[in-house]
């Protein structure tokens, strides 16, 4: 028999499992309806690339800078200083031709102005068609 108001088994519980899952079935509806737009202060218009193929194997003039700021045309070093000489081995590997392609390829730690010095020389020659030799980088593999 059973006197007075024992109500311990009785005690209410709220079951929690079924709300988080209604929150996260909201959380995920929001999110993956939302619009996610990014405005920049600035209004570029993007280059556009055709995507036709190239011929990868045309000749083309290759100007080196190493480390220590050498240029070199072709397989032939430049010798002496300034853009003056840079122009003159350009225009004696290059003949009459200033339509063909010309690659840059400078080391990562030679200083910009190698570089531009490359540029400046170019364009005083009338050449067009220059491109700047990279590495593809490595993503990052987790381990």
């Amino acid at each position: 028999m059973r006197i007075g108001n024992d109500r311990r088994g009785d005690d209410f519980e709220i079951n929690v499992i079924p709300l988080i899952d209604v929150l996260l079935t909201l959380l995920m509806f929001f999110v993956l309806t939302s619009t996610f737009v990014q405005h920049s202060r600035l209004k570029v218009t993007l280059p556009q690339a055709s995507v036709k193929e190239r011929d990868m194997n045309a000749p083309a003039l290759t100007i080196m800078i190493d480390r220590d700021g050498r240029f070199f045309v072709g397989s032939d070093e430049v010798m002496g200083e300034g853009i003056e000489a840079l122009k003159q081995t350009i225009a004696r590997n290059a003949g009459d031709s200033r339509d063909q392609a010309v690659t840059i390829r400078a080391d990562a730690m030679t200083p910009n102005q190698n570089v531009v010095t490359a540029m400046d020389a170019l364009g005083q020659l009338g050449f067009t068609r220059l491109s700047i030799a990279t590495t593809p980088s490595k993503p990052d593999t987790a381990q």
